[in-house]
């Protein structure tokens, strides 16, 4: 079966705690367990993972260089995104490349750094609501904002942050390329954070200040490539209604009539279950026999195999 698996922050980073790069790898080479589980069953997996945490890190780094001499260069937002889909697939590559030696699998890992195309007009642009870097003075913030044409948003009274958009995703730049690494039976890691994101200005590609969301861009991929399965793994083994709540109940499947209800009830946090449920709502409706599961990156394999997860139907 060919899949497209989503990793989520847990399995790049376990303990929040400990951002550094060494706990990243040891949390890497805790998740290829899982990912390697599902390639020596046979199926080919394509990988796409978040940058929440990294991006940020790496932002803050730029800013505060910058701050510190304003000579510095400050990269601009879609470098540094460039940035962390190196930093990330490299230790990505790294543990899963060991564990398949391990198990005495030959079988190639290769990272492609990946634009994703934007629409320019997206509703997204029109009011940029995800906050990035570093916090900044009022003072600092117009700087930026006259300097540097940035939006900047005062942050729940600890100063002022940089916003920026969340577009959907419509295409992936790369995906001839990605496409023929997969079908020639290799473990590809792409759309890193959702894919750099960029628009097409009368032929000519520009990346632009955006976070595109990485199930979102998971879903796109597993189109583009023709992927039987979109795997969602998280946190949690199942997705739950009445989240947190006395009467929480875990869901073995869902069809797309009860997601839009569940979704009408407001059941799912806006930028945690509710673009994984949308992303798989979305593939199971791309196509017939289409397979969409969220579940935990521990239980990846039960999940597959029909004895954990959350199964999206039609």
């Amino acid at each position: 079966m060919k899949i497209v698996l989503a990793l989520g922050g847990n399995a790049l980073q376990s303990d929040p705690k400990d951002k550094t790069p060494e706990s990243q790898l040891k949390t890497c080479k805790d998740t290829a367990k899982s990912i390697v589980d599902l390639i020596e069953e046979g199926h080919t997996v394509s990988v796409v993972h978040g940058n929440g945490p990294q991006v940020g890190q790496i932002l803050a780094s730029v800013e505060a260089g910058y701050k510190a001499n304003n000579s510095n260069v400050l990269f601009p937002f879609d470098v540094c995104g460039a940035f962390s889909q190196g930093y990330i697939g490299y230790h990505l590559q790294n543990a899963i490349e060991e564990e398949l030696n391990k198990r005495n699998i030959n079988k190639p890992v290769g990272t492609v750094v990946t634009q994703v195309l934007v629409k320019a007009d997206d509703q997204g642009f029109q009011n940029p609501t995800k906050p990035i870097g570093s916090f900044y003075s009022e003072e600092e913030a117009k700087k930026l904002e006259a300097e540097k044409g940035y939006v900047m948003k005062e942050d729940a009274g600890r100063g002022y942050r940089r916003v920026v958009a969340s577009p959907k995703p419509v295409d992936v730049i790369e995906k001839a390329m990605i496409k023929q690494l997969v079908e020639a039976g290799n473990v590809v890691i792409s759309c890193g954070g959702g894919g750099i994101p960029v628009v097409n200005d009368n032929g000519i590609i520009k990346g632009v200040p955006a976070v595109i969301d990485k199930d979102f861009a998971a879903e796109k991929l597993a189109e583009i490539i023709d992927a039987d399965m979109l795997l969602i793994l998280t946190a949690v083994d199942q997705v739950a209604i009445n989240f947190n709540k006395p009467n929480q109940e875990s869901i073995a499947k869902m069809t797309l009539e009860e997601v839009d209800k569940y979704i009408a009830e407001g059941q799912f946090a806006p930028g945690s279950m509710l673009p994984k449920v949308e992303a798989c709502k979305k593939f199971v409706q791309s196509s017939e026999n289409k397979i969409a599961l969220i579940a935990s990156l521990a239980k990846a394999k039960d999940a597959i195999n029909g004895t954990s997860g959350t199964r999206v139907v039609r």
